[in-house]
C-alpha cells in the first residue's frame, strides 16, 4: 500500500467549559488515515467532533496528545502546507471579485508559476467547476452552490495532493449536491485525495471509497 497523504494516530483534545470546569472530550483516540486519489467522508452528527478535527489537521487548534502526518512526515511542515487545499465551511469571499478576479488573487498568494500557466490553471478549473460562462461576474452575483464550486476551485488552484472540504454539500439543493459530488469524483481521478466532512450518509456513500465515523468525539468506524 502506498504512504497515506494524512495519517493520525491516537489524536485527543478536550476544551474546558468555564473557570475551573471539567474538560469536556471534543476527540477521544481518533485514528484514520487517507489514501492518494481516494475519496474520504468524514462523518457524523452535529457536535460530533468533525470541525475539530478539520482544526488540528490545519493547526487552527492544538490536540492535547497523538500524532498527525502528512505524506509519510510528521507535522504540519511548510511543504505539507503547500500541498494541502482547504474550503472552510463557512468561507468568507471577496463579492466585489469576479470569479477569474477570485481565483487569480489565490493564485498569486499560493503559486509561483508564470502568469501564462496561472491563467491556464483558471480556465480549467473554471471549466471543471462549470463556472465558465460566469467568470466575468462578481461573486456577490452568485448562488450559493456557485459559491461552494469557485470556492473548490479555489482550494485545487495550486494543485494540492490533498484537499480539505469542510460540509461542501451542505444547503445546497439536491442539483447543486449533485454538482459538487462531481467535481470531488473528478479531482479523486486526478491523483489527489480529497476528505471531506458531512451528516449526509447517502451522498457520501455513493461517492467515497472510504468513510470515517465520529460519534461524540469517539471513531466508531472506518
Amino acid at each position: 500500500m502506498s504512504t497515506p497523504v494524512l495519517s493520525i494516530q491516537n489524536l485527543k483534545k478536550t476544551y474546558k467549559r468555564g473557570i475551573g470546569g471539567k474538560p469536556v472530550y471534543a476527540l477521544k483516540d481518533a485514528s484514520f488515515s487517507v489514501q492518494p486519489g481516494t475519496v474520504t467522508g468524514f462523518l457524523g452528527a452535529n457536535g460530533a467532533g468533525k470541525t475539530t478535527t478539520i482544526k488540528c489537521l490545519l493547526g487552527l487548534a492544538f490536540p492535547d496528545s497523538g500524532e498527525i502526518s502528512y505524506f509519510g512526515k510528521v507535522g504540519l511542515t511548510s511543504e505539507a502546507k503547500s500541498r494541502i487545499g482547504f474550503l472552510p465551511e463557512r468561507p468568507y469571499f471577496y463579492e466585489h471579485l469576479t470569479g477569474n478576479e477570485f481565483l487569480r488573487f489565490y493564485g498569486e498568494l499560493s503559486t509561483n508559476v508564470k502568469s501564462s500557466e496561472l491563467k491556464s490553471r483558471i480556465d480549467a478549473l473554471l471549466k471543471r467547476v462549470g463556472l465558465e460562462h460566469a467568470k466575468d461576474r462578481q461573486l456577490r452575483g452568485y448562488s450559493k452552490g456557485m459559491l461552494q464550486r469557485v470556492g473548490i476551485a479555489q482550494a485545487l488552484i495550486h494543485s494540492p495532493d490533498l484537499v480539505i472540504l469542510d460540509e461542501p454539500m451542505t444547503g445546497l439543493d439536491p442539483d447543486g449536491r449533485f454538482e459538487v459530488a462531481e467535481i470531488i469524483r473528478e479531482t479523486a481521478k486526478t491523483g489527489t485525495a480529497v476528505f471531506f466532512s458531512s451528516h449526509l450518509l447517502p451522498d457520501a456513500e455513493k461517492l467515497c471509497d472510504n468513510l470515517v465515523i465520529l460519534k461524540l468525539g469517539n471513531l466508531v468506524y472506518e
